[in-house]
């Protein structure tokens, strides 16, 4: 039978789940936001930064409760790893609402011709997030562990983004704002798959006791 302070945790632990698939999806719908041109999306993605935002709340009152309580060693490591992760994920909810307020303003000019492809940023930056989530629900390490390696990709596409945003603007003056509102939404999905990359290593302390957060990878 499921003792109190078990049942605790669990709620917990699906509360901060509940925050992860809201995050989850306001990273995915500032970019339809952003691809599609789609106004009414962008605005739905900054309502649901205010869930976020209250989801940060809950949960850090639930683990002060939890911690109140003197929990052993293990579920100790476990509700401080779940407040960490949680400050994360408040944070990439902030991210995809800049995209999406990026979005808003590039809809009210046209289109920049460009080879960018955000949704492939985004999609990597997605699966990392779902995987690091993942790794927290199953205790895996070693998923942890090959979530972390993969923020390398999303930094190739934001130095390639970077790269071509700027030879538009060399090219011609009128293309600067936009590019720069487009530069603004790159940088914000290489900051998601660093707080991926975050939520990840919280996963090795926890399954390891091992903190590798300023430890060579």
């Amino acid at each position: 039978m499921q003792t109190h302070l078990e049942k605790e945790i669990d709620d917990l632990k699906q509360k901060l789940l509940a925050m992860g698939s809201y995050a989850e999806a306001a990273v995915k719908q500032s970019v339809d936001a952003l691809v599609t041109r789609n106004d009414s999306l962008a605005l739905k993605v900054r309502e649901n930064d205010i869930v976020v935002d209250h989801f940060e709340i809950e949960i850090d009152d639930m683990s002060i409760n939890l911690l109140a309580k003197a929990p052993l060693a293990g579920d100790l490591r476990f509700v401080t790893v779940a407040m960490k992760i949680s400050q994360n994920l408040e944070r990439v909810g902030d991210e995809a609402a800049k995209v999406a307020k990026r979005a808003r303003d590039l809809n009210g000019e046209a289109p920049l011709k460009t080879a960018l492809d955000m949704k492939a940023m985004a999609g990597v930056a997605l699966e990392m997030l779902k995987g690091a989530l993942d790794a927290f629900v199953n205790r895996d390490s070693a998923a942890a562990r090959a979530v972390i390696q993969r923020d390398a990709e999303v930094n190739a596409f934001n130095k390639q983004a970077r790269r071509e945003l700027e030879g538009l603007m060399m090219e011609n003056p009128a293309n600067i704002t936009r590019a720069l509102h487009l530069m603004t939404a790159a940088k914000c999905m290489e900051r998601i798959a660093d707080h991926a990359t975050n939520v990840a290593e919280e996963v090795v302390y926890l399954c390891e006791a091992q903190d590798i957060r300023h430890a060579g990878r």
